[in-house]
């Protein structure tokens, strides 16, 4: 007993170690630290050059626990007015992400012959974009008061929120219920949404003030135990526990939701790099190889669909064109939701788990730079175009809008 105690210790001892010296890195570099707690991941588990055994069972449950801090950390980014003002103004554009991103990932699971959970699934991975990535990217090129940047944020509100209609069916699927149980779950879940938005809505500042509590320590107790009880609830009811999460994150506001927001970040840190190492650990290193012209195949093909889907909600917020190319360049990360999404099916198909980390590796990396250079090179391209006609000027207005926004 005390022989494993010692090995779990100095196994996790050595993940976390190395985590933190991957992040100062990816820092240094100027990137998302995910690709390199996925290739860690590789190196640790089944397959790589390290395999751990004495840790691998805590590192499964702590990877549980990153999954529903990440979804709560972001409810408790958003307030219920604020979603539904989203869904009434900009659901046209939700519905075309969806109908973009998400096809492709369907078409090619059926193309492989995986069947028809597996095509779900991989829509979901190639759908979601990155909200964690996103907003770094944005804050980092100085594009948080771009015209933009409400457009972008709108697309991945719709994104998150979807996810609390779109998991339940992914877990009923897997489960194997068929189409009436599927239908209950749904029901169920379009049900609890329903209540926690009203609810939010109507009782917040209630709901808020009964967690609330002026000793820190009380207010992370209240705020992780309530959540934990609540996903696992939601799990039970074959509604997702990571949904079950965003909803009590929505659930709170104001003051609660920043102090639980300053308390909960560095634990969900902690968890999340847990949980990408845990989905690398499942992936045999050896699996990659066979399926990585597939994942870039994918990975260019999504990459285009969210430009024009940046480019398309852009538009229809009046927004000018080199606002649109910035918020189509933007929205082309992949980042967590696919490997959570991938992460829950892959027992549907052995395939899915590699091609999800290889995805995610390609589109984390050339999601920042899409979202630098797009505009750039739709402009130069846009201007070798137009050169055999002669050069046409910007009309005024769109020039002054572009002077106002940052190019980053």
């Amino acid at each position: 007993m005390h022989e494993n105690i010692t090995a779990l210790l100095i196994e996790l001892g050595a993940v976390i170690l190395a985590l933190g010296i991957l992040g100062r890195i990816a820092g240094r570099l100027g990137f998302s630290p995910i690709p390199l707690y996925l290739l860690a991941g590789l190196a640790f588990g089944h397959g790589g050059f390290l395999p751990l055994a004495a840790s691998e069972e805590f590192v499964a449950t702590g990877a549980e626990i990153g999954v529903i801090l990440l979804l709560l950390l972001l409810g408790l980014e958003y307030t219920a007015s604020d979603l539904v003002s989203t869904l009434k103004t900009q659901y046209i554009s939700g519905a075309v992400d969806f109908l973009l991103n998400a096809l492709p990932g369907a078409a090619v699971a059926l193309l492989l012959g995986w069947g028809p959970v597996a095509a779900v699934a991989l829509a979901g991975v190639t759908w979601i974009s990155s909200s964690g990535v996103i907003a770094k990217v944005v804050g980092d090129l100085g594009r948080l008061g771009n015209r933009e940047t409400p457009v972008i944020l709108g697309i991945l509100v719709l994104e998150d929120l979807s996810m609390a209609v779109y998991l339940p069916i992914l877990t009923a699927l897997l489960a194997g219920v068929g189409l009436a149980g599927g239908s209950i779950t749904l029901l169920i879940s379009l049900g609890t949404v329903s209540i926690v938005l009203f609810l939010a809505l109507r009782y917040g500042r209630v709901i808020s003030r009964a967690v609330s509590s002026d000793n820190p320590e009380m207010l992370l107790l209240v705020v992780l135990g309530l959540t934990l009880l609540v996903a696992g609830i939601a799990q039970q009811l074959q509604v997702s526990a990571a949904v079950g999460a965003f909803l009590v994150g929505i659930a709170l506001s104001g003051e609660v939701a920043h102090g639980a927001r300053n308390l909960l970040s560095p634990l969900r840190d902690l968890f999340a790099a847990v949980f990408f190492v845990f989905f690398g650990l499942s992936t045999d290193p050896a699996k990659i190889p066979p399926v990585l012209a597939i994942a870039f195949g994918l990975a260019i093909l999504t990459a285009l669909t969210k430009v024009l889907t940046g480019w398309y909600a852009a538009r229809r917020a009046g927004i000018s064109t080199a606002g649109r190319w910035r918020a189509g360049g933007t929205l082309v990360a992949r980042g967590e939701f696919s490997i959570v999404i991938a992460g829950l099916a892959v027992g549907v198909e052995p395939k899915l788990g590699p091609l999800a980390t290889a995805y995610v590796l390609i589109l984390v990396i050339l999601g920042p730079v899409a979202a630098r250079y797009t505009e750039p090179l739709a402009r130069r391209l846009t201007r070798k175009a137009a050169k055999p006609a002669g050069p046409i000027e910007a009309p005024a207005a769109e020039r002054l809008d572009d002077t106002a926004n940052t190019a980053g």
